[in-house]
């Protein structure tokens, strides 16, 4: 049931009512967060409840999305809803092995159909947003070319993506209600147990490296040319969708505006951290997070400093797994880095953008303030 009780007025067009499906999520949180500080009834579904700032007023509904009729009763009971923001995801153990699974391929296709067709159906919908990425361009499986633009004709390979945007278009001609697809590309975020938001797997790694004394050493090999996004900036990019209609039926690549290696930027973070990354690293994030020593030592953390997680899984997600590959060998291996053009956003308006090393900083802070990192993982002190 929802999490607390409010009134409501009918819809029209004053009454803007969003869900945000996914909405415990790298992308969901700061959405939940950025539509209910712009004035927005917001309902959040997730499993678990977002964990956001205390001044966010939404509801939230536990939902299971691969559940046909537990999502059709709960659209039916909830007010009427105006836009929605489909941002859930089933992502397989190790990441990219589920990349090209066809069972969850096909999973994620009906868990978006099981929300978005009852939305549909009330004739409510005024706006969705869905969400792809920079796979999309089918860059992890042949080469491409560069700089990505929204305007290529579709890459013929297996992916949720195109199960979702087909029916997202087939239910927009039916119902009459506009629709944005966003392609993000590596997020910065402030959400625990997300699949991939390499902010938690940073923080933690920080904060597991002091207690037990070790340096603060990247692993991996590539120096990792990226284009990063900044969830906060990219909640604000989906409020803007919601009513624009230079975004009504278009397709947007989307990053903070920069080129960013985090190798490069290490020895700054450290520096800012207060922690020595001079000497060995650990072979991978993966078995550093794995070992007992580090576990306890978060255990240790948790407690002292009173988070709100006490089990490291539960702040990592996959997370680590995420910024291992974007670290390894594997990336190192590419000619080229995955660079997109996020010149037709702006021309349709929307202009936003960030420094990713601020970004960086600015959302381990945000996690420290949340009480899922420990206090001295925020460098705020070294952000312009």
């Amino acid at each position: 049931m929802l999490s607390h009780e409010t009134s409501h007025p009918p819809a029209g067009e004053s009454h803007r009512h969003v869900v945000i499906a996914g909405a415990s999520g790298v992308i969901g949180a700061p959405a939940v967060v950025a539509f209910a500080r712009a004035g927005w009834h917001v309902t959040a579904l997730s499993r678990r409840r977002p964990i956001v700032p205390e001044d966010c007023d939404f509801d939230h509904l536990a939902l299971d999305f691969s559940d046909a009729d537990v999502c059709k009763r709960a659209v039916a009971d909830l007010p009427p809803v105006t836009h929605l923001v489909y941002a859930a995801v089933s992502e397989a153990p190790g990441l990219s092995p589920g990349w090209i699974d066809e069972d969850l391929i096909a999973k994620n296709g009906a868990m978006l159909r099981h929300v978005l067709g009852p939305l549909a159906e009330t004739g409510n919908l005024r706006h969705v947003s869905i969400l792809q990425g920079t796979k999309a361009y089918g860059g992890h499986l042949h080469p491409v070319t560069l700089p990505l633009r929204e305007n290529g004709t579709r890459d013929d390979h297996p992916n949720f993506y195109w199960l979702h945007e087909d029916f997202t278009r087939e239910q927009a001609a039916k119902h009459d209600f506009a629709f944005t697809i966003w392609r993000p590309q590596v997020l910065l975020g402030s959400a625990p147990g997300a699949a991939m938001n390499p902010v938690a797997a940073i923080g933690a790694y920080a904060a597991i490296c002091r207690e037990r004394g070790l340096p603060f050493a990247l692993p991996g090999e590539a120096v990792g040319l990226w284009e990063m996004v900044d969830a906060d900036l990219f909640a604000d990019a989906l409020v803007w969708s919601a009513t624009s209609k230079e975004a009504a039926g278009e397709t947007f690549n989307f990053t903070n505006g920069d080129l960013f290696a985090l190798r490069h930027s290490w020895s700054e973070l450290s520096e800012a951290l207060e922690l020595s990354s001079d000497g060995n690293a650990p072979e991978s994030l993966v078995s550093f997070f794995a070992q007992a020593e580090s576990r306890s030592a978060w255990q240790a953390i948790a407690a002292r400093e009173g988070l709100v997680l006490g089990e490291l899984d539960a702040l990592l997600g996959q997370s680590h797994i995420y910024l291992d590959i974007l670290n390894s060998g594997r990336a190192a291996q590419r000619v080229l880095p995955m660079v997109v053009s996020t010149i037709k956003l702006r021309h349709a308006g929307f202009a936003g953008c960030i420094d990713s090393f601020v970004s960086l900083r600015r959302q381990l802070a945000m996690m420290v303030a949340l009480k899922l990192l420990p206090r001295h993982c925020d460098p705020r002190h070294g952000a312009t």
